[in-house]
């Protein structure tokens, strides 16, 4: 009995029973579809989300119909453009539903999101370019401009730092929002420096040489134009003693005896020129200090010829090789014919040497006129003066020091000190 109820209960398993359908058949939109099907080159080429501000990136046209085939208006690059609905076109396009009623295609080459992306703290210093345009906030689309109170090279210290896609904007501390293409790393008030010269000083009487020390930048008019130099070329004589103290081949307490062959050596100054010392050998011993600080502070030619024959042996081979070396021309301690670029990279080594010369040509009977009259900083400066020619060479200590050399031929000292002025209003 067990055995026939097992088997009817088994075959009730094995019964067939027709099957009831609930299901409807499978339907998908076009959104939907493209949803499921969209791979990562899709999402790199279309939006899948209307963008807060949709800008135009190139030229491009819309179009009457959903299907993109009938042309309608262009759309010039930074549009602003009114999205009203994202749909997937009958052939399966991403299509913008502009709120004129037109359709464009939902394209990241030619749509980007016209948003500040990035946004940070920063403390920088740059100096502003000339034709620079400040703004109320990061550029994007609709973003005026503003009106400023800078000026073109100065320096403008920044606080924050943005970046849209027109490019990365700078906050200043004073409010205003500069593109970083206005904005210089360097400092670039020398292009100023040479845009006054050219204006202003742009002839053939004038020899021109500024260097900024910190960015090694050069401004000029005439700068390779050799004149007669007179006593800018003792700078030579001062440079090259200086460097044999500092090397210990003497010290400022040597001394050497003032006799009639210091003022009879061929590359020798005119004993009866400027300076304080007897213009006739008095056999007096005289210290290697006393000589730099009298050709320094007066100019003076005996002192300086005592400083040519004893230190530097007659303006002998081995100082010619070293002064030609640092001026970058042929330094004629005779004829002394040199350009105010020479005279400037020779101004340059002293100040780098860092000694005692610095101080004594920032303190000499010429303090008064040319460079230094109506500068307020320290000026180590060196003049020269014969015949119709009336020069200055100087280190400006300006808070970034630099270089200032003026050659003048029928000038006066009231030209080089409006040249003068005029750079440092700049460099200052």
């Amino acid at each position: 009995m067990k055995k026939v109820l097992t088997f009817l209960l088994c075959s009730l398993y094995f019964v067939s029973i027709p099957a009831i359908s609930t299901e409807e058949p499978l339907t998908l939109s076009q959104n939907r579809r493209y949803a499921l099907t969209q791979t990562v080159v899709d999402k790199e080429m279309y939006f899948d989300a209307i963008p807060e501000r949709p800008t135009t990136k190139i030229e491009i046209s819309s179009f009457q119909d959903e299907a993109l085939t009938i042309t309608g208006e262009t759309l010039v690059p930074n549009t602003l453009l009114s999205i009203v609905s994202l749909t997937i076109n009958s052939n399966g396009i991403p299509v913008f539903t502009l709120s004129n009623g037109q359709f464009i295609k939902a394209s990241r080459e030619a749509i980007f999101n016209d948003l500040v992306s990035k946004q940070q703290s920063v403390s920088l210093d740059y100096w502003l370019k000339p034709s620079f345009v400040t703004y109320e906030a990061p550029y994007t689309n609709g973003v005026s401009e503003v009106k400023n109170n800078l000026k073109p090279y100065s320096r403008v210290h920044l606080v924050e730092q943005a970046e849209t896609e027109h490019g990365i904007y700078y906050k200043t501390d004073s409010g205003f929002w500069i593109s970083v293409e206005d904005l210089s790393v360097a400092d670039n008030r020398i292009a100023k420096v040479q845009e006054v010269l050219l204006e202003k000083y742009n002839k053939d009487k004038y020899g021109i040489y500024i260097k900024q020390l910190n960015t090694q930048t050069v401004a000029g008019i005439n700068i390779d134009r050799s004149m007669y130099s007179a006593s800018i070329a003792k700078l030579a004589t001062l440079y090259a003693s200086q460097e044999q103290v500092k090397l210990g081949k003497l010290s400022l307490d040597s001394k050497f005896e003032y006799k009639d062959n210091v003022n009879q050596f061929p590359n020798s100054y005119d004993p009866s020129g400027s300076g304080k010392l007897e213009k006739k050998a008095d056999h007096k011993l005289y210290t290697v200090k006393e000589l730099l600080e009298a050709t320094a502070k007066e100019s003076d030619n005996v002192a300086t010829n005592m400083l040519g024959y004893y230190v530097n042996n007659q303006y002998d081979s081995m100082f010619q090789t070293q002064v030609d070396t640092i001026s970058g021309m042929h330094w004629d301690m005779k004829k002394r014919q040199i350009s105010p670029q020479a005279a400037g990279k020779m101004m340059e080594a002293i100040y780098y040497q860092n000694g005692d010369i610095v101080n004594y040509l920032s303190k000499t009977d010429f303090d008064n006129t040319r460079i230094p009259k109506n500068i307020p900083v320290k000026v180590a400066h060196k003049i020269g003066d014969a015949y119709d020619y009336k020069h200055d060479a100087a280190i400006v200590y300006a808070e970034q020091p630099f270089i200032m050399i003026i050659f003048t031929d029928k000038s006066s000292y009231d030209d080089i000190t409006k040249i003068a002025d005029d750079v440092y209003q700049v460099l200052k």
